[in-house]
């Protein structure tokens, strides 16, 4: 049961990196000049934003194992936080344009590798010590705002994608901003109502608190490796 979950988990949060990727480099091989208009379509939207969604899912799933019950406020206000900021990058990409482009495209990633890794790293570490409590605690709002930031700064680059396709006003990019935030909201709240239902099966395996430290390093890998291969 373990082998499979853990299969399907790293299969979803290894198509989010490449698709985001993909459509990243289809829309920036297709200059504009100034005047011109070439905005996405809806459905292009949509996809979008359940890539982007997808970092926030596995850490949502990650939750829901290690706490192991729903906790609807809980739920809710991490997921609002998930989606703000998902919402947020991509408007500080496209306002932040002139100088930022390089500057992301060279460290967002590594931003997120190193956010994901210390924390599953001490996840990992603490799943050996029993008495100990562990530092993963979704109730703490310092860990709430560090992953809502490791799991979106790489959105950053999207607004600059943004900007390069014809957005360019606040009216035209505010429902594609505001798509982004719902769909990472929803995501969030599905991750973690799946992590609570898997949490109940793989504690009598496996200690949750390892089981999701090593999926966050797997994710913070993977949007490492995502920039590279």
């Amino acid at each position: 049961m373990v082998d499979f979950s853990y299969l399907c988990f790293h299969i979803v949060v290894g198509w989010e990196g490449w698709f985001t990727g993909t459509v990243i480099q289809l829309l920036s091989q297709h200059p504009i000049s100034f005047p011109q208009i070439l905005l996405m379509s809806t459905l292009d939207i949509f996809l979008l934003a359940v890539a982007l969604a997808m970092d926030c899912f596995a850490v949502s799933v990650v939750s829901g194992v290690v706490l192991r019950r729903l906790e609807w406020r809980l739920v809710w206000w991490m997921s609002f936080l998930f989606g703000f900021f998902q919402a947020l990058m991509p408007w500080l990409g496209w306002v932040s344009v002139t100088w930022l482009t390089g500057y992301v495209a060279s460290y967002a990633h590594w931003v997120a590798f190193l956010l994901l890794s210390f924390v599953g790293g001490r996840m990992v570490y603490e799943s050996f010590s029993p008495e100990e409590q562990s530092s993963f605690n979704p109730h703490s709002l310092r860990m709430q705002l560090l992953l809502a930031v490791a799991t979106s700064i790489d959105a950053l680059a999207v607004g600059v994608t943004f900007a390069m396709v014809g957005y360019g006003s606040w009216a035209s990019l505010c429902p594609v901003l505001l798509l982004i935030g719902l769909v990472s909201l929803l995501a969030g709240i599905v991750g973690q109502w799946l992590g609570v239902g898997w949490g109940d099966v793989l504690s009598r395996r496996v200690r949750p608190e390892l089981l999701g430290g090593l999926l966050l390093l797997l994710l913070g890998l993977k949007i490492l490796l995502g920039h590279y291969l």
